[in-house]
């Protein structure tokens, strides 16, 4: 039940964003971990200072024209959106997804405000993409898509302002062209306003890899305070894309094994655990599907038509995508004697689900904790390029590792002291609120 005095908040929330259901569910995940908050520490409902945390600073969104390979003109719809600036410049990904609209933008610029304010560094919460689909387009399609959106993106960004990265549908060749066309534009090389570059040209090691390892990390440090690690734990893992690519490496280097993996037309199960150099071929080198592996690896079958929470397993990984675990998912895992739940992708688990998982004594790390790991790297990124600097991989990978550890701590630390200990959930929105809150209040009423 939703605070008292947070019910007419989240009630101006639906009436002023109407159909907006997944930003609505991130804005109600949040205030329902508030009530304690707001009741020790009053000040943090004066001035209307949670109603501005609920809203973006800036909303844009504009028309993308581009050319086709047949010359004809396609149209998309672009959008960004800067929701709050109080810790840092905006920072989040570019998503380019058929299924994205304004209100897939909110929720997700709503969670990387207090997913950055985490991480503990000086960054603010955006993001931003487009309805464009690059799966079946050629690169010369890509190419001038991309340029066409940063046409009118490039006036709103900048190493103060707001910084880009990827994100589905977003990879290095994206960026590649996009920060081509920004330095076009605007007639210097500004390395610091795009992350997730290629190393050759400002790119971070370990950029690639941070929100699945840095998922991992924080995991195997919520297992750690009741005794379990990843040895020797059989672990699902949804997706088999960058993020599930690799949370799986680093299970394995873990001791774990993964037994399972999926994409949008089923899930692979192998017993053996997953072989991830034949999985990495054929999804990174081939642009393949997860039922090619099957039909790779003897050891493994394909399953069409079912859920990948079927299969009995120690620790789930969702990496693939919001809402994609809901209620009877969470009670076959439940009944599968399932240890802990970490939220590879954003908000993967449905409001039920994690209900069940928190009310069955799971270890549940959600992911605005869980997978900030992507983030805190291209904050690295962004002090490499401001230094003209390069670290090593196993440099950049201490940090993520320590950042990750931090996180956790500072969850769990608020849990603690808001009376829910070891409910990552509320320690997490509470932890980060209160960041971005108090910097909110030092900053004034703007």
């Amino acid at each position: 039940m939703l605070d008292e005095k947070l019910q007419p908040i989240f009630d101006d929330v639906l009436r002023r964003n109407p159909g907006e259901d997944e930003f609505h569910q991130a804005v109600r995940e949040v205030l329902d971990s508030l009530g304690a908050v707001v009741a020790k520490h009053p000040h943090y409902a004066e001035d209307a200072l949670i109603e501005r945390i609920c809203e973006p600073e800036r909303q844009i969104i504009f028309r993308v024209p581009w050319v086709d390979d047949k010359g004809q003109v396609q149209i998309n719809r672009g959008f960004r959106v800067q929701f709050n600036s109080a810790l840092g410049p905006f920072k989040g990904g570019l998503r380019f997804h058929p299924t994205v609209y304004l209100g897939t933008i909110k929720f997700l610029g709503f969670e990387q405000t207090f997913k950055n304010a985490l991480t503990g560094m000086p960054i603010g919460g955006g993001k931003g993409g487009a309805d464009f689909d690059p799966k079946g387009r050629s690169s010369g399609e890509i190419m001038r898509f991309c340029q066409s959106f940063m046409t009118e993106l490039c006036r709103h960004l900048g190493e103060y302002t707001d910084v880009p990265a990827g994100d589905i549908g977003v990879g290095q060749r994206e960026i590649g062209y996009m920060f081509g066309q920004y330095k076009r534009i605007a007639n210097r090389y500004e390395s610091g306003v795009l992350t997730g570059k290629g190393l050759a040209w400002g790119g971070s090691q370990v950029r690639t890899e941070a929100t699945g390892y840095g998922a991992v990390y924080f995991v195997e440090r919520m297992l750690r305070t009741r005794n379990h690690n990843f040895d020797g734990k059989k672990v699902i893992v949804s997706g088999s894309g960058n993020v599930a690519i690799y949370t799986m490496e680093k299970i394995m280097e873990l001791g774990g094994k993964v037994i399972a993996c999926s994409d949008s037309n089923g899930y692979v199960v192998d017993e053996s655990g997953i072989d991830l150099a034949l999985l990495k071929e054929i999804k990174e080198k081939k642009r393949g599907r997860v039922s090619d592996y099957a039909k790779a690896r003897r050891s493994s079958h394909f399953v069409s038509n079912g859920r990948i929470w079927d299969v009995p397993a120690d620790v789930a990984m969702p990496s693939a995508t919001q809402n994609e675990l809901n209620g009877q998912d969470a009670r076959t895992l439940v009944k599968n004697r399932i240890v802990a739940v970490g939220e590879g992708a954003n908000m993967p688990c449905t409001p039920e689900a994690v209900k069940i998982f928190l009310d069955a004594g799971v270890m549940f790390g959600p992911g605005k904790a869980t997978n900030a790991g992507g983030v805190a790297t291209s904050a690295l990124e962004m002090q490499q390029n401001a230094s003209r600097d390069s670290w090593t991989f196993e440099a950049t990978e201490a940090r993520l590792a320590t950042i990750m550890h931090g996180i956790h701590d500072r969850c769990a630390e608020m849990a603690d002291t808001y009376g829910s200990p070891g409910n990552y959930v509320l320690g997490a929105n509470v932890a980060g609120f209160i960041r971005v809150a108090e910097a909110m209040r030092a900053l004034g009423i703007v």
